[in-house]
């Protein structure tokens, strides 16, 4: 293969899996703001799974592309945040409550598409699937299998990342919604004194931040869930 096939291969593997987690990621945001009410998102075409409806073509396409064809081992990248107003929540819903509830979606999206797809593989190794394909499948059998296991990875890096509690991230809200009223005030002090810098921090080393918690999660579905469907 050339180089350049190379790095279309590799750019597939890496795309494809990213494309798909991010939008299922933002769907949820825009689920469960339209179950509180906020219809917003709805009325700006993003309560949808087409990953069209949801792609930063820099941050979706562009950046995966210019990290795998530079060599850089790090899979990264954002789609289009999901707009949401509070104040169209339902009167019930308090509006620090509805915007943790929203912002914890898209994670939890996330870990529940990867505990899927290791659901999948294990149904998928349990009834030996590949050894009833013909001999010309195979090799597309093991490449859907190489994709579901590079899905499995990208979603946990996804909702790890995402939890990390830094404004844009997700678990900014998630934390300041889970605080008592005093604390929360105080992390916000923290946050317009030294939000950026540590914003910065995460931008340059978020990967390593997360990779203990994803490595105990990612062993925890392949050494618990997936023997348990294969039985």
């Amino acid at each position: 293969m050339s180089n350049l096939e190379i790095v279309l291969f590799k750019s597939v593997f890496s795309i494809v899996p990213m494309i798909l987690s991010l939008t299922v990621h933002e769907y949820a945001h825009a689920w469960v703001a339209f179950l509180l009410g906020d219809k917003t998102a709805q009325e700006e075409g993003r309560l949808t799974l087409n990953p069209l409806a949801h792609i930063d073509f820099l941050g979706t396409v562009l950046l995966p592309i210019s990290l795998i064809a530079s060599n850089i081992p790090i899979s990264f990248g954002w789609a289009k945040p999901v707009p949401y107003n509070p104040r169209r929540f339902k009167k019930n819903i308090k509006e620090s409550v509805g915007a943790m509830l929203v912002s914890a979606a898209g994670p939890l999206a996330n870990f529940l598409m990867a505990l899927w797809l290791t659901i999948l593989l294990g149904l998928f190794q349990r009834f030996s699937v590949v050894n009833l394909l013909p001999a010309s499948l195979v090799t597309v059998s093991q490449s859907l299998v190489s994709l579901f296991t590079q899905m499995i990875a990208v979603n946990v890096g996804l909702m790890l990342f995402n939890l990390i509690p830094l404004p844009p991230l997700d678990g900014a809200k998630v934390l300041a919604g889970l605080l008592p009223f005093n604390w929360a005030r105080s992390y916000e002090h923290f946050l317009s004194q030294f939000g950026m810098w540590a914003l910065l921090f995460v931008v340059m080393f978020g990967g390593r931040l997360i990779v203990v918690p994803m490595k105990f999660v990612l062993e925890l579905l392949q050494n618990v869930v997936l023997p348990a469907v294969i039985g």
